[in-house]
């Protein structure tokens, strides 16, 4: 996108831009929608209060590209307001999951209390959401969240979590046959997740996540 070469604004904006910032705020749905994220993009993190206003408006397009835009920005001081439109019950799945997303690229260490909200949710796919983002979450806190995910009604949002806790302590547990698992055997394997996670969280230490490997 071309305006993501521009420059971004640091400076505070003026009482004209806050007014065409506002202005912008219902082009982010429809035709001129890429057009008002890239404008977005060169006013700069300034621009976040005006931003955070259209969490708020109807028409999930236009809240989703607010959450879009502020991932572009990759603006931190948006985190505590994306963290409340990811715990809102009321707004649809993919909404919440976007926020969730791109609150935990910002400031992975807020969103602890988002992932717990989440992970006692009505919708499968926001419990999902929350035991896969989990993963990226390098706090001691989230791994009795996603030991209790374990036990889930549904059997994606448990192989999700117990792959999330792979990924956070490394514990080799033991093999179970996930596929054919009911809830009754899921609950017995939370039980010894959460044996083992007793006897080793007072000296635990998370590890530094895998890089990503560059491409060549």
């Amino acid at each position: 996108m071309p305006a993501e070469s521009v420059p971004q604004n640091t400076k505070p904006l003026t009482p004209e831009e806050v007014q065409r910032a506002e202005a912008l705020l219902p082009l982010l749905e429809g035709a001129q929608e890429f057009w008002a994220m890239g404008e977005f993009v060169h006013l700069g993190e300034p621009s976040v209060p005006v931003l955070i206003k259209g969490l708020t408006l109807p028409g999930p397009r236009i809240r989703y590209n607010v959450i879009e835009t502020i991932s572009m920005l990759k603006a931190a001081s948006a985190v505590p307001a994306l963290i409340t439109a990811a715990k809102e019950p009321n707004e649809i799945p993919r909404v919440r999951e976007h926020a969730l997303r791109v609150a935990v690229r910002l400031d992975a260490a807020k969103v602890v209390g988002a992932i717990e909200v989440m992970a006692k949710d009505q919708s499968s796919s926001i419990r999902k959401a929350a035991a896969f983002e989990a993963r990226y979450v390098r706090e001691k806190p989230v791994v009795p969240i996603l030991i209790g995910m374990i036990a889930d009604e549904e059997r994606f949002v448990a192989l999700s979590a117990v792959q999330s806790l792979w990924v956070l302590t490394r514990h080799e547990s033991e093999f179970h046959d996930w596929e054919i698992s009911t809830k009754q055997d899921r609950q017995d394997w939370a039980t010894e997740w959460m044996e083992w996670w007793n006897s080793q969280k007072d000296s635990f230490e998370m590890s530094e996540p895998k890089r990503p490997a560059r491409a060549r």
